[in-house]
């Protein structure tokens, strides 16, 4: 649930507009407004003359952990700089309680074609995708050894495996059909570590989409949303991806946009002449079952009353067909 400007802790506003004052001086600096769509910490935009900035703060009494981890976006979005990744510049970090971080405001919008509203024309659509395709290949091949990065442990396919394993076993049964014979066949058929250089651990967002790639016309302006940023192999981001490219994957959610790029294509952008990737189907698959995870544990949250949100109630039909397509493409 959104908190309005006036929710802002005093102590928190004071901090931050002591930091951005120093940047601006003799600027007038307005309200910490809340950002809404946020769903990590506390995202607030603020504006400092005629510039504006986005704060990402821990909230109040939470661990900056997981997706409250803000220092850790920071990080990420700082290593990333000047390379050939579009973010926000980060103008403000402080490590006192709360921790926040604040970064230029980034133009554009981040809309998903199959699935976002307002709907996005057709060829704006197809344009982006292909666009993004190219930029996710530009992060995987960012140094993992760059200047305060600060690279956690990779990821290979079998951690990621279970890791989401655990995320769909805490779904009820009855609403993750066929799941068991699903996870039975991915860990049946895990890929070895990485076989070429195209599969050695590299930079991952854990959650590149359009949703999440802020474009201006058909250009790319910025990568945002980076809470679950990694390292692992680069398969793991492409089969998400791709999964975004087909309305078909999401029943009763998602709507037909003609001329979108067809998986293939999207993975011959992103090759850009190298040769194909092995084993993509497993990592095609293990992206359904982590979207029919996700699916299923926000809806366990609406029953049970934690999070209530009946638009949740959409979602069984899409949890179902993620994992009958991820079953079907395994076998």
């Amino acid at each position: 649930m959104s908190t309005g400007p006036q929710e802002a802790e005093p102590a928190l506003t004071a901090r931050v507009r002591e930091q951005l004052a120093h940047r601006h001086p003799n600027c007038s600096i307005g309200e910490l407004t809340t950002l809404p769509g946020g769903h990590s910490g506390l995202t607030y935009s603020v504006t400092v003359g005629d510039a504006r900035y986005v704060v990402k703060a821990v909230p109040p009494g939470q661990r900056p952990i997981g997706r409250n981890d803000v220092l850790r976006q920071a990080r990420v979005l700082g290593a990333l700089a000047g390379s050939a990744v579009p973010v926000p510049g980060v103008v403000a970090v402080e490590d006192g309680q709360p921790a926040w971080f604040a970064m230029d405001f980034a133009p554009g919008e981040a809309l998903e074609p199959v699935l976002d509203e307002p709907e996005v024309p057709a060829a704006t659509a197809r344009a982006r995708m292909l666009e993004i395709a190219s930029v996710l290949r530009r992060l995987h091949e960012t140094d993992i050894r760059a200047p305060g990065l600060d690279a956690p442990e990779p990821l290979d396919a079998a951690g990621e495996l279970t890791r989401w394993s655990r995320t769909l076993h805490a779904v009820p049964a009855e609403l993750r059909p066929g799941g068991e014979d699903l996870l039975t066949r991915l860990a049946d058929a895990v890929p070895s570590g990485a076989v070429s250089s195209d599969t050695q651990p590299v930079l991952l967002h854990g959650d590149f989409r359009l949703g999440n790639v802020l474009c201006v016309g058909e250009r790319a302006v910025a990568v945002v949303d980076w809470e679950i940023w990694s390292v692992g192999d680069p398969r793991i981001d492409l089969g998400w991806f791709l999964l975004f490219a087909d309305h078909r994957n999401f029943p009763h959610l998602g709507r037909a946009v003609p001329g979108l790029p067809t998986e293939a294509e999207l993975l011959d952008t992103y090759l850009g002449g190298r040769p194909p990737l092995p084993a993509m189907d497993w990592f095609r698959a293990l992206g359904r079952m982590k979207m029919a995870a996700i699916m299923g544990h926000n809806l366990r949250r609406h029953r049970e009353g934690k999070h209530h949100d009946p638009d949740q109630e959409r979602l069984p039909p899409t949890i179902a067909a993620m994992i009958r397509t991820a079953r079907d493409i395994l076998a």
